[in-house]
C-alpha cells in the first residue's frame, strides 16, 4: 500500500512520509522514531543532537547564496495519536501505518494516519536531504510527546537554538496562516468506592455507544459532534432514576485530545423491570439519534442482555453522585472569542471515563486562549467532581500562543500565498494546542508562524491528508524558504 503513496507528487515529501510511517511512534513511546531520526541526521553528515528529554535537533548550513538570510527553525512533532476502529486489529507499538490512496486523499486502514504531524516531519526531512532546494541555515527541531502533554516542547532548554524565525508545520488547513493558539490543562478526577454484591434478582446488560465521528478535541470541538461519554451518562442517568440501574463498569474514550467515539457499560437491573427497561431505553436512544442525526448519522447504541452477571456493582449513593457530576461537567464550547470571528475561546472535552472494581477516573482536557478563562472552566469541573467526593488534580498545563499581528515572517508568508494563489490566506488563531506558545517561553524573541497542508479527521481513524493540498503546500514551503528575510 505504501508504494502507491510513494508514487505521489511531490515524491520527496510522500517518500519521507512513508519512511516515517513505517516506524511505530505513539506518544510517550517514541524511542524508535527518535533513533530513526538520529540515524537520518547523522547519515546526512549534519550536526545531530538528542537533548535530555528526547527532542532531536538537526542543523543544516545555508545553501550557496543564502548565507546572509536569518537562520530558521523548522519544527514538527514526532509522535502521533493512536486511535483505531473497534473492529480493526492493529498494534501501534509494533506496526507501521497501513496507507492507501482514495481519490484525492491518503488514508490509513482503520487507524489514524499520522499526517498530524507526520507530514510536517516529512517536509523537514525532505528539505534536509535535498541538494537542490534553496534555503537559509536550518535548525530542524523534532519534538516528542506533543499529543499527550507537550513535554518535549516544555523540556526544551533555552540556548540550544540560534534561529530567529520558527516555522511550525502543524496546522491543518492550507489556506490558513496561524499566529496564535489555545493553551490547555488536564483535569483528572479520581475516587474509590466500596462495591456491593449484585442483587440476586438482577438481570445483566451491556450498553454500547459507538459509530461516532470522534475527532480533534480542539479543532473539532465546535462542530456539535457526539461525545460517547456524555451519551452513555445520559442513558445511565435516566435508567438509574427510572429503574434503579446499577453500574458494574464503564469504559469510555481513550485519549484526552480525542473526542470520545465509543463507550461500553456493564450494568444490572431488577428483573421486574426487564421489559419496561428495554422499551424505555429505546425511546431515549431514538431521541438522542434524532438530536444528532445531522452530525452523527452513524451513531449506534445497543443494549444487549448478558448471560454473565457481574459479581459486584456500584452502590446507589456513589452512583447517584457519579451520574449527576458527569451530567453537570461541561463538554464542548464554553465561550467563543470576542476578539476573533468564529474562534472558540474556551472549551472542555470529557475525554475518558473509567469505572469498576471500586475505582473511578474521569479525564478532561480544558482549553482556552485566555489563561484566566481556562482556569475558570477547570475550577467549574473541579467543583462538580469534588462535590461527589473525588480528588481532582491539574496536570499538563501549557500556555497559549499570543498573536503577533506585526510579525515579519507573517508578512512574507501572506505575500507569497497571495501571489501563488490569487487570494489572501486567512490569518487566524486556532483552538488547538500548538507548541509555539511553549517554545515562545524558551525563546521569547523568536518570530513564529504556523501553517500546513489540509488534513481532515485528525485524532480519529477517519484522518486523511489531501494530495492536491500537499502539492500546493510544498510549492509554498519552497518559496518561503527562498524569501526568508536578510539578517539585520
Amino acid at each position: 500500500m505504501s508504494q502507491e503513496v510513494r508514487n505521489l507528487e511531490p515524491k520527496a515529501l510522500w517518500n519521507k512520509f512513508a519512511d516515517l510511517n513505517a516506524v511505530p511512534r505513539p506518544s510517550k513511546k517514541e524511542e524508535r522514531v527518535i533513533a530513526f531520526m538520529m540515524d537520518f541526521g547523522k547519515k546526512l553528515g549534519f550536526e545531530t543532537l538528542n537533548d535530555t528529554i528526547g527532542n532531536v535537533i538537526i542543523k543544516k548550513p545555508a545553501s550557496a547564496g543564502m548565507e546572509n538570510r536569518k537562520t530558521i527553525v523548522m519544527q514538527s512533532h514526532l509522535d502521533m495519536v493512536h486511535q483505531k476502529n473497534n473492529d480493526t486489529v492493529f498494534d501501534f507499538d509494533t506496526q507501521g501505518i497501513e496507507m492507501y490512496v482514495d481519490g484525492d486523499w491518503v488514508r490509513a486502514k482503520g487507524t489514524t494516519l499520522g499526517a498530524d504531524n507526520g507530514l510536517g516531519v516529512a517536509t523537514i526531512m525532505a528539505i534536509l536531504e535535498s541538494t537542490t532546494i534553496k534555503h537559509p541555515a536550518i535548525e530542524a527541531l523534532f519534538t516528542i510527546d506533543e499529543e499527550t502533554g507537550m513535554t518535549g516542547a516544555m523540556g526544551l532548554q533555552g540556548g540550544m537554538l540560534e534561529g530567529e524565525i520558527l516555522l511550525n508545520l502543524d496546522t491543518e488547513e492550507d489556506d490558513e496562516i496561524d499566529i496564535g493558539c489555545a493553551g490547555g490543562i488536564d483535569v483528572t478526577a479520581t475516587a474509590e468506592y466500596d462495591e456491593e454484591e449484585t442483587p440476586e434478582n438482577a438481570v445483566a446488560y451491556t450498553i454500547t455507544v459507538k459509530g461516532l465521528n470522534g475527532g480533534h478535541s480542539g479543532m473539532d470541538i465546535h462542530k456539535g459532534l457526539g461525545n460517547a461519554n456524555k451519551i452513555m451518562n445520559r442513558l445511565l442517568f435516566d435508567a438509574f432514576d427510572a429503574f434503579g440501574l446499577q453500574i458494574a463498569s464503564i469504559r469510555g474514550g481513550s485519549l484526552r485530545n480525542a473526542i470520545p467515539r465509543e463507550s461500553v457499560a456493564q450494568v444490572v437491573i431488577a428483573n421486574v423491570y426487564d421489559d419496561a427497561f428495554a422499551f424505555d431505553m429505546q425511546d431515549i436512544i431514538n431521541e438522542i439519534k434524532s438530536e444528532l442525526k445531522t452530525t452523527e448519522p452513524h451513531l449506534e447504541v445497543t443494549i444487549v442482555k448478558s448471560e454473565n452477571k457481574p459479581a459486584k456493582v456500584m452502590p446507589p449513593m456513589a452512583q447517584y453522585f457519579l451520574v449527576r457530576a458527569l451530567y453537570t461537567a461541561h463538554n464542548g464550547v464554553y465561550r467563543m472569542s470576542a476578539d476573533f470571528d468564529d474562534l472558540v475561546e474556551t472549551s472542555n472535552n470529557v475525554a475518558k471515563v473509567m469505572v469498576g472494581e471500586g475505582k473511578l477516573s474521569i479525564q478532561c482536557l480544558t482549553r482556552s486562549s485566555v489563561e484566566t478563562a481556562k482556569f475558570d472552566l477547570a475550577n467549574s469541573l473541579r467543583s462538580a467532581f469534588e462535590l461527589m467526593g473525588c480528588e481532582v488534580t491539574y496536570e499538563g498545563n501549557y500556555p497559549g500562543w499570543t498573536p503577533n499581528a506585526n510579525s515579519e515572517i507573517l508578512d512574507v508568508l501572506s505575500s507569497i500565498y497571495e501571489k501563488q494563489n490569487g487570494a489572501k490566506a486567512a490569518v487566524v488563531a486556532c483552538h488547538a494546542g500548538l507548541e509555539c506558545g511553549i517554545l515562545g517561553t524558551h525563546y521569547p524573541e523568536m518570530d513564529m508562524i504556523s501553517f500546513g497542508p489540509t488534513i481532515k479527521g485528525a485524532h480519529s481513524p477517519d484522518e486523511r491528508a489531501s494530495i492536491s493540498s500537499a502539492q500546493k503546500y510544498w510549492k509554498f514551503v519552497l518559496e518561503v524558504l527562498e524569501h526568508i528575510p536578510i539578517k539585520k
